[in-house]
C-alpha cells in the first residue's frame, strides 16, 4: 500500500495550507492526466496488495446480472413508473432495456480490453482523465448506495405484504423529521448489514448464494407471469378503474412513457455491477460479452412480460406503488389472496439477489477509486485471506444501512436515475473517443468536436420535445433536429478514421450504436423532473469540492512518488506495445 505516498500534503496543517496555495497548478497537471490500460492492470492493481481470485465464468456473470437487475427493477420501480406510463409501462421497460443494451456493448468493449474491477471509473480514467473519472466514480458509488437503500426499503414492503402486516407498522415514524425522511426502517438496516458480512467473506461463495437465490427467483417470476395472464383481463390495457382518469394504452401520452423509461432505468444498473467483476473472471474475452450483454437481453424480456402481466391483472390507476405485484392479490375474497404471499416471498428473493450483486459492485468501484489515490488508499485494501475488498465493502455497507434507515423510496429513485443515466452517457462518449483517438499521436479535436456537437443536438431535441406545445411546428422542429444529428454522425463517420480495431470484442456498427446510446441517455435525462437535477447538481458540487480540497493533492503526491504514471507535462502516454498487441490492432 502507498499510504506514505499521499502523506506530504496532509502531514501537517502547514503542509496542507501550502498544498492549497498550489491548487490551480495541481489541477492543471492532474485533472486531465490519463492513465493507460497497462498501468490499470499492473501498477494500479498492485496497490491493493493481494490480488482478487479469478473464479467466475460466464454463467456466474449471467446469474449475477439477472439477480442484480430483476429484483431491483420489477419489484420496486414498476408501481412508480405505472403512475406516469399507465399500461404502456411495458414499452417503458422495452425502451430502457434497448438503451441499456447499447450501453452494455460499450461496457463490454472496455471490460474485455481492460479486465479490472473499476468499471466506468477506470474506463474514463484512460480516456478523459482523472477529474472526469472521479466525477463519474463519485456518481456511481452514490447510485449504488442510494439504489441499494431504496431496494432494502422495498424489501420491507414486500415482507410486510407476505406476512400480512403493513410496512408502516414495521417503521417508526418521527414527526419532527421532514416528510420523506421521517420513517425509520430497522429491518432494511439489518438486511443490508447481513449482506455486507456475506460479501466480505468470499466472492465465489457470494456467487453461489446468488445462483441459488436467482434460480428460486426465476421460478417465482414464471409464477407471477402465469398468474397475471391467467387471472387478468385484457380491458385493463385501455380502461382505468376510475372513469374520470385518462384512458387508453397511453393515458399520459408518449411523454409519460419516456418518464417511466427514465424511472425504470434503475432496473438495469445490475449489468454495470457485472462489469466490475471483470478482474475476477477466468476468461474475460469469452465470458464478459456473454455475461454482460446476455443478462441484459434476458432481463429485458422478463421485465416486459412481468409488466404486461401486471397491467392485465389490474387497471393502472389502482396498482400499488410500493409493492405492485403482491398487493394485486392481497385482500381478495375470491380465494386467491394466498398468491399475494407467494409473490411476496419471490420478490423478497429477488430483492436479496439484487442487493447482493449491487453491493459486490459498489465495493469494487470504491476499491479501484482507492487505488487511484483520489480517495484514501485504505479503501483499496484486498484482504489476504478472503481476497475481497473488505474495507470498501464494510464502509459502504454501513453507509447504505444509514441511508436505508430513514430515506423514503421516492426521494431515492429520482436521484439514482439521473446519476445512472449520466454515467452511461459518459461511457458511451468514452468508447467513441478511445476508438478514434490514439493518445499522443492523434489530434483529439475532431472527435471531441463531434461528441460535443452531437450531445448539443440531442439536448436541443430533448428540450423541443419537452417544452414546445404539440402541433405541426413541434413535429417540424423535431424532424430538423433529428436530421442534423444524423448528418453530424454521418459526417464524422466518413471523415474521421478509426485508429483502434478491437481484436477480441468491440461495439458493432461504430460509431452508430454508442451515438444512439448517447442520444437516448440525453433524452431520458430530459424526462426527469427539476428537483432531480437540483439534487444531482448539489451532489456533483460536493464531489467537485472534495476533488479540489483532497483528491487532487493526494493524487499529486502519489504521482510525485511515481505511484501514478501520468507525466507532469500533462502529456498522455502511449500504451505499451505488449498491451496493444494483446488488445488492439492499431
Amino acid at each position: 500500500m502507498d499510504s506514505s505516498s499521499s502523506s506530504s500534503s496532509f502531514s501537517s496543517l502547514r503542509a496542507y495550507l501550502s498544498a492549497l496555495s498550489h491548487t490551480p497548478t495541481r489541477l492543471a497537471l492532474r485533472a486531465l492526466s490519463v492513465s493507460t490500460s497497462y498501468d490499470e492492470m499492473s501498477q494500479v492493481r498492485a496497490r491493493s496488495g493481494t490480488s482478487m481470485r479469478k473464479t467466475l465464468r460466464w454463467f456466474d456473470l449471467v446469474s449475477l446480472g439477472i439477480g442484480g437487475m430483476v429484483g431491483a427493477g420489477v419489484f420496486v420501480t414498476t408501481g412508480h413508473a405505472t403512475l406516469y406510463a399507465g399500461p404502456a409501462v411495458l414499452l417503458s421497460y422495452a425502451i430502457a432495456g434497448f438503451c441499456a443494451l447499447l450501453s452494455a456493448f460499450c461496457y463490454t468493449e472496455f471490460a474485455v480490453d481492460m479486465p479490472v474491477a473499476g468499471g466506468a471509473f477506470s474506463y474514463l480514467r484512460v480516456t478523459f482523465g482523472e477529474f472526469a473519472a472521479f466525477l463519474t466514480g463519485a456518481n456511481l458509488v452514490a447510485d449504488y448506495v442510494l439504489s441499494n437503500a431504496a431496494v432494502a426499503r422495498g424489501l420491507t414492503a414486500y415482507l410486510g405484504t407476505t406476512i400480512g402486516i403493513s410496512s408502516a407498522k414495521w417503521r417508526l415514524t418521527v414527526p419532527s423529521l421532514p416528510k420523506g425522511f421521517n420513517e425509520i426502517d430497522f429491518v432494511a438496516v439489518a438486511v443490508v448489514l447481513l449482506i455486507t458480512l456475506v460479501i466480505c467473506y468470499s466472492t465465489r461463495e457470494s456467487s453461489v448464494v446468488n445462483m441459488i437465490l436467482t434460480a428460486l427467483h426465476i421460478l417465482f417470476i414464471a409464477f407471477v407471469i402465469m398468474m397475471g395472464f391467467w387471472r387478468g383481463n385484457w380491458k385493463n390495457f385501455t380502461e382505468p378503474a376510475n372513469p374520470h382518469n385518462p384512458s387508453g394504452f397511453f393515458p399520459h401520452g408518449a411523454a409519460g412513457v419516456f418518464k417511466g423509461a427514465a424511472l425504470v432505468y434503475l432496473s438495469y444498473i445490475g449489468y454495470d455491477a457485472v462489469s466490475t467483476m471483470a478482474e475476477e473472471v477466468r476468461d474475460p474475452v469469452k465470458d464478459i460479452p456473454v455475461g454482460v450483454s446476455g443478462s441484459v437481453v434476458v432481463v429485458t424480456v422478463l421485465y416486459c412480460l412481468m409488466a404486461a402481466s401486471m397491467t392485465k391483472l389490474l387497471p393502472y390507476d389502482v396498482i400499488n406503488a410500493e409493492a405492485p405485484f403482491s398487493a394485486a392479490f392481497s385482500g381478495r375474497s375470491d380465494g386467491w389472496g394466498w398468491v399475494s404471499r407467494v409473490i411476496g416471498v419471490g420478490a423478497s428473493f429477488g430483492i436479496l439477489t439484487s442487493l447482493l450483486v449491487a453491493m459486490l459492485g459498489q465495493a469494487r468501484y470504491m476499491c479501484v477509486i482507492g487505488r487511484s489515490n483520489v480517495v484514501p488508499s485504505w479503501f483499496a485494501r484486498v484482504h489476504p485471506k478472503t481476497s475481497t475488498p473488505v474495507n470498501a465493502s464494510a464502509f459502504l455497507g454501513i453507509f447504505t444501512a444509514a441511508i436505508a434507515l430513514f430515506t423514503d423510496l421516492d426521494v431515492l429513485l429520482n436521484l439514482v436515475c439521473i446519476g445512472t443515466l449520466f454515467v452511461f452517457y459518459m461511457v458511451a462518449n468514452a468508447v467513441i473517443y478511445r476508438r478514434y483517438v490514439a493518445t499522443g499521436t492523434t489530434n483529439p479535436w475532431p472527435t471531441l468536436s463531434f461528441l460535443c456537437s452531437f450531445s448539443i443536438t440531442a439536448i436541443m431535441f430533448t428540450l423541443i420535445w419537452k417544452f414546445v406545445p404539440t402541433g405541426g411546428a413541434k413535429a417540424g422542429m423535431l424532424s430538423v433536429s433529428g436530421v442534423i444529428a444524423i448528418a453530424i454522425l454521418q459526417l464524422f463517420h466518413c471523415m474521421v478514421p478509426q485508429v483502434r480495431k478491437p481484436e477480441f470484442w468491440g461495439v458493432p456498427f461504430m460509431p452508430w450504436i454508442p451515438s444512439i446510446s448517447i442520444f437516448l441517455n440525453v433524452f431520458l435525462l430530459g424526462s426527469l423532473d427539476g428537483p432531480s437535477y437540483v439534487r444531482f447538481g448539489f451532489f456533483s458540487a460536493v464531489a467537485v469540492l472534495f476533488y479540489v480540497f483532497y483528491s487532487v493533492h493526494a493524487s499529486f503526491d502519489a504521482e510525485g512518488d511515481d505511484s501514478l504514471t501520468a507525466n507532469k507535462n500533462g502529456e498522455i502516454h502511449v500504451e505499451s506495445k505488449e498491451i496493444e498487441d494483446q488488445s488492439f490492432e492499431v
